[in-house]
Formats: structure tokens, C-alpha cells, sequence
């Protein structure tokens, strides 16, 4: 199973850089970046303060999927 996100989607939608976005969340951008590709699974909290950012639910952000497709 894989953790699959739209950070980077609603990064864009918003118009945030990763920095913008690191710093709003207290992380650095490298964790942001790590967190699009999908090489870094965030912690219940942080991906908690990724979805207050963009104000939507957690289901609306990550998901799990069984592969390595997307939603």
C-alpha cells in the first residue's frame, strides 16, 4: 500500500511555493518536496496542518492506494 497525496496540486491552486508552504507548516522545504514525491510519509499532525493550510479534510489530500497509480 502507498500513501498518495495532492500536495503539489493544491500548492498550485493556492499559489504557494514549497518554501511558503514549508514554512507555514514548520518544516523545511526539502520535507515538502520528499512529501509530493512520495518518498516521505508525514506525520498525522503535519499532514493535519498541510490539510489547515488548504482547508479542506484529510481524505481530500492523502489516500491510500495499493499501488503505485494515482486516485
Amino acid at each position: 500500500m502507498v500513501l498518495q497525496n495532492r500536495v503539489k496540486e493544491l500548492r498550485a491552486r493556492f499559489d504557494l511555493t514549497q518554501e511558503m508552504l514549508a514554512v507555514k507548516v514548520c518544516v523545511t522545504r526539502q520535507t515538502i518536496a520528499a512529501i509530493e514525491k512520495g518518498s516521505y510519509t508525514p506525520s498525522l499532525l503535519l499532514g493535519i496542518k498541510i490539510c489547515d493550510v488548504f482547508q479542506v479534510n484529510v481524505e481530500e489530500v492523502f489516500w491510500i492506494s495499493e499501488g503505485e497509480g494515482e486516485r
